[in-house]
């Protein structure tokens, strides 16, 4: 058996027979034999070093600057995404409510509740609530207590990444996985974000490392964890857990060390594993009666498994989404959520996201692939190529073609995949660099990266207009010196490495700075500087498009540019409080009025003159019944709003009731006392009924409706009549029959006062 300490050559010579610049795994004649796990070798007789010094200094078998780099690549990552942390102040309300219930009340944690008093919750499983609810517990509502947790997420995944390359390939392939990944726009934007796709990313990430790590000798216990992190994917987000189980599960089934008997008794139990791992919590909601627990966010019947199934699941692959705000365009088509077709995950919605190495990262896993064609079928080098390349694949294709709700952010997903493959394919290339072909690919994958960071730059053309130069000539001459670096000394083979690294991850670090130094705030975030991802095609550059069917989505809806508002919600005195808010701009090409969608515009300012007609204001003069600005954004709340709603608010369950989740989301962060959010998210979720809301008035339990917000079933696809009318008609009895508080342009409804 030959381990990789034998063969991988390090600190060894070159195959140009003298540049000591070996940072990959064996040559293709090695591959080709069974690889066990590096270990290092036993030293008796040595005395144990201290805890800290071997944090240091790492594995006796590296060379010393192994894991200082590491450690550093670590603190970096850490730093970046700490920076400015706090512009984002709550950044999604709907979450950001959910945490703060969840830090009051222990059952609203469980259940992922969005008001302390529990009447609805949000639409996903609770798994990602759940850190940073007990963050708030411990160091109180900011914005720091719900984002930490997310920049720890991110740091953790680099980290789990580093360790999965490293183990089979080297160090170098790790720290180069590890920095694109951090540098990756979608992923600096997500990581510092407080939606689940950060805990889905880390545990995918978390995922794969255990299957190659059974992969190494068929050890049951590694694919068994490999369960156990899917079953708690599922409880952050669902069925997009399940993505990249076929490829990893046929990977496993075809090339793992041990008999097929066995193979496929191990996969049995790692099922068994994800079940129970994800199974426990949906047993207890369906099983909990329904009448003492809040009703399901996001369903239509109150039930778990018909939100997974339906609004969850197989909604978001053929658009029927019945309670959303539209479907999208299957099969090349343009809907609601952008662009379909195989080159989606390219277009200007989403390429500056995530797409900058996608390009290199195929050509890399093909080359991989090729290069271990004559392999065992147990060569670890294939099967960890196949791994992460199948589930980039699987997930690509998924995301490209899914009809329903879509956004850009989605594709951290991709972040930890892509970043996998190129740091494989970069190292076993490198090692290989004395083959013309490999040399070849090699550079054609630089090449492709600079001509393809040219382009996205270019759809930003007044954005650092220098920069897209510097990369397409940059990537082109590290490129060309890639090419004969075999024969070149120590030095220049080292300039050419550093230069198409560079020139590489300049784009993508540029979009990376620019969405670390932005605030982002709402339902719909980019990353990058604005106008970089247009939904739908449309705006010009520079300026955030709107998305096609009306829903702003191309420009960053980011806590920026919001002049002349008077958001007073900072409440608890804690750091990092919610950007003001302000008069909205004009709408976007499509967009709604009053949605500013222009340049560094924003949708975070809610004084939205001239918005939608009908149902009343939102927050302080925003959209009215069912407008876009209470489903994508909070509402801005006054002093004099907030100070109505908390007096005597101890006396009742609820504080105020609204429609929309955002909408009331914004209120029960500036009081602290739940606000019942009716529909939902979309306003469109049948909890309450007429019925049940008329007696929770009769009951004393709630003190204000605030009138506007949610889209109310004023608008989407595959709604129900029954459900289009519950808020309309909740809404419509209070107009009736109670008292109108006005407190400066936002309008109130005392359920204690009838007017009849």
């Amino acid at each position: 058996m030959t381990t990789q300490s034998d063969t991988s050559h390090q600190g060894g010579a070159s195959p140009s027979g003298g540049a000591e610049l070996s940072w990959g795994p064996p040559s293709s004649t090695a591959l080709q034999e069974p690889v066990a796990p590096p270990t290092a070798a036993p030293r008796s007789g040595e005395p144990k070093q201290p805890f800290f010094h071997r944090v240091w200094r790492g594995r006796p078998e590296d060379p010393r600057w192994v894991r200082p780099a590491f450690l550093a690549l670590l603190v970096a990552t850490g730093l970046l995404y700490l920076y400015n942390l706090s512009a984002s102040g709550y950044a999604n309300s709907f979450y950001s409510a959910a945490v703060q219930a969840g830090s009051q009340s222990w059952k609203a944690l469980f259940f992922g509740s969005l008001d302390s008093a529990n009447a609805i919750t949000v639409d996903k499983p609770p798994a990602s609530l759940w850190p940073m609810a007990l963050s708030v517990r411990i160091f109180g509502l900011n914005s720091w207590a719900i984002l930490v947790p997310e920049v720890l997420m991110g740091v953790a995944t680099v980290g789990v990444l580093y360790g999965a390359l490293r183990r089979r390939f080297s160090p170098a392939a790790g720290l180069i996985a590890g920095a694109v990944l951090a540098l990756t726009p979608v992923a600096a934007l997500m990581f510092r974000f407080n939606n689940p796709d950060a805990m889905l990313a880390l545990l995918m990430t978390v995922t794969i490392y255990c299957v190659v790590r059974a992969l190494e000798d068929g050890r049951t216990k590694w694919l068994v964890w490999a369960g156990v992190a899917v079953g708690f994917a599922f409880l952050a987000k669902t069925l997009q857990a399940f993505l990249i189980l076929p490829p990893l599960a046929v990977v496993y089934a075809v090339c793992a060390p041990v008999q097929l008997r066995k193979r496929f008794a191990q996969l049995g139990l790692s099922a068994v594993a994800m079940v129970v791992a994800g199974g426990w919590w949906v047993a207890i909601v369906e099983l909990w009666p329904a009448s003492s627990r809040p009703y399901i966010g996001g369903s239509q019947n109150n039930s778990f498994l018909e939100l997974t199934f339906g609004y969850n699941g197989l909604g978001r692959i053929n658009g029927d989404e019945t309670g959303s705000v539209g479907g999208g365009g299957g099969g090349g088509g343009t809907g609601q959520w952008g662009e379909t077709g195989w080159n989606r995950m390219f277009n200007s919605e989403i390429g500056s996201q995530i797409a900058w190495l996608l390009p290199a990262a195929l050509i890399l896993f093909v080359a991989g692939i090729v290069l271990t064609r004559k392999a065992r079928r147990t060569d670890l080098t294939r099967s960890s190529f196949l791994a992460w390349g199948g589930a980039l694949l699987m997930t690509a294709i998924i995301f490209s073609y899914m009809a329903g709700i879509f956004h850009q952010y989605y594709t951290v997903a991709l972040a930890p995949y892509i970043a996998a493959v190129v740091g494989m394919g970069a190292t076993v290339l490198w090692e290989e660099r004395s083959k013309v072909w490999a040399s070849l690919t090699l550079a054609g994958a630089v090449t492709a990266t600079a001509a393809w960071g040219y382009v996205l730059l270019n759809r930003t053309p007044t954005y650092l207009p220098w920069l897209k130069w510097l990369v397409l000539i940059g990537g082109l001459v590290g490129a060309l010196g890639l090419i004969f670096a075999a024969r070149l000394g120590r030095q220049l083979a080292l300039a050419a490495v550093g230069l198409s690294f560079v020139a590489s991850v300049a784009g993508p670090t540029a979009y990376t700075l620019s969405t670390v130094n932005t605030g982002h705030t709402g339902s719909i975030v980019t990353a990058g500087p604005a106008g970089a991802s247009m939904m739908g095609g449309r705006g010009g550059p520079g300026g955030g498009g709107g998305m096609r069917g009306g829903f702003p989505g191309g420009g960053n809806t980011q806590g920026q540019n919001q002049q002349g508002g008077n958001n007073t919600t900072q409440q608890g005195g804690g750091m990092g409080q919610p950007p003001t808010g302000g008069t909205g701009g004009t709408g976007g090409t499509g967009g709604f009025p009053g949605q500013n969608q222009q340049g560094n515009g924003t949708t975070q300012g809610q004084n939205q003159q001239g918005g939608m007609p009908g149902g009343g204001a939102m927050g302080e003069g925003g959209m009215g019944g069912g407008g876009a600005g209470g489903l994508l954004n909070g509402a801005t709340v006054s002093s004099a709003a907030k100070k109505l709603l908390e007096t005597n608010a101890d006396d009742y369950a609820w504080a105020a009731a609204a429609i929309g989740s955002q909408n009331s989301a914004s209120y029960q962060l500036a009081t602290g006392k739940p606000v019942m959010a009716i529909g939902g998210f979309n306003g469109t979720d049948p909890s309450p009924t007429l019925a049940q809301f008329k007696k929770y008035v009769t009951d004393g339990k709630i003190h204000y409706f605030i009138s506007g917000g949610g889209m109310g079933g004023g608008m989407g696809g595959g709604n129900s009549s029954s459900t289009t009318s519950t808020s309309s008609q909740i809404s419509s009895w209070v107009t009736a029959n109670f008292k109108k508080v006005t407190v400066g342009s936002a309008t109130f409804y005392d359920l204690t006062q009838p007017t009849k």
